[in-house]
């Protein structure tokens, strides 16, 4: 059986969310350093769109899309929020925003993956 793309696109996203809680959590553990600039993620969108996808042939009238592997590059967001009279531009409430959506969006793709697995398994037993 060849691999699954929807599960190869889940892992990466899984990475990008971890990496992206990293930041999160070193944003919000730097809240109080003065002259600290918020660090941020790259959006899972644009990571997609600087992959390649292309399609190979395994078989005689069959194909297999491949997609190749990005790095999730950190950005600094001086200047995007106000900055403080510490020079800091964290701003509290905006990280614990992100780490809540960090976690739904973890748990989104979690439950895609168990029901796409499901229905793979039930397709295997039938």
């Amino acid at each position: 059986m060849q691999p699954v793309n929807l599960f190869h696109l889940a892992s990466q996203q899984s990475q990008w969310l971890t990496v992206r809680q990293s930041a999160i959590a070193g944003n919000i553990a730097n809240v109080n350093t003065p002259g600290y600039g918020t660090a941020e993620i790259e959006p899972f969108e644009k990571v997609l769109n600087n992959q390649s996808v292309s399609m190979k042939a395994t078989q005689a009238g069959h194909f297999e899309a491949g997609v190749t592997n990005a790095a999730f590059a950190v950005r600094n967001e001086n200047g995007k929020n106000s900055v403080l009279p510490s020079e800091n531009t964290v701003v509290l409430e905006n990280e614990l925003m992100k780490a809540g959506d960090v976690r739904r969006t973890y748990e989104l793709n979690t439950a895609i993956v168990k029901a796409f697995h499901r229905m793979m398994m039930l397709s295997v037993k039938g």
